[in-house]
């Protein structure tokens, strides 16, 4: 808990322990979703879905969504969502506020409430600062929600685009310099805001 506790402060180490069951339950699940293919992953997916549609309260469902965010991002991304960060991912599926440093994942933390949410079928936005990251996170983060089943868009000032992994657009790549964070531009297929609200997971600015 030190760790923990240094970064969101000594005050709130009863409050970082409440948080602590869910946490293991997710660390636990992540060997035997290491072993499990795509298909397996999807269909996972869709069951919780499933169940959330019939009923069932998101809170009870939000180990094994994480879990699945988690795996999804070690395979697409190469990266992992930490512990602090996954406390991070509950904090905002709960309502509260996350401060974070540049360079801890913020990007990435998102993704596990933006994921849950959307099993609730009602669309989820990821609100950013300007055009520029909404479209990089769509792009860099789409590849988690896709590759679970989610469908993915971002919104601009005068377009908007659907996360495709098979459209391949004539257009140079973007390059963010401080991470070294490729946009591939190929897999922005344009759209119409209405295709794009209707995704599962919105990115866009405070204006869209």
């Amino acid at each position: 808990m030190n760790l923990l506790n240094k970064i969101f402060g000594d005050g709130n180490e009863k409050y970082l322990k409440s948080l602590q069951p869910p946490i293991e339950k997710i660390n636990t699940l992540e060997k035997s979703y290491a072993d499990l293919s795509q298909a397996d992953l999807k269909a996972k997916a869709k069951d919780l879905k499933r169940v959330v549609a019939g009923g069932k309260a998101l809170d009870d469902i939000l180990p094994e969504a994480f879990a699945l965010v988690r795996e999804a991002a070690k395979r697409t991304l190469n990266q992992k969502h930490y512990d602090v960060q996954l406390i991070g991912g509950l904090v905002l599926h709960q309502g509260g506020i996350a401060e974070m440093k540049t360079g801890e994942g913020k990007t990435l933390v998102a993704t596990l409430p933006a994921f849950l949410n959307a099993l609730a079928g009602k669309g989820v936005h990821v609100i950013t600062v300007n055009d520029y990251l909404s479209r990089r996170d769509m792009v860099w983060m789409g590849q988690i929600y896709n590759y679970l089943g989610l469908s993915v868009s971002c919104l601009q000032h005068d377009s908007a685009f659907l996360y495709d992994e098979t459209f391949a657009a004539d257009q140079k790549s973007e390059e963010e310099r401080d991470r070294g964070v490729v946009v591939p531009e190929k897999f922005l297929k344009p759209a119409s805001r209405k295709e794009a609200y209707l995704a599962d997971i919105t990115y866009g600015t405070n204006n869209e």
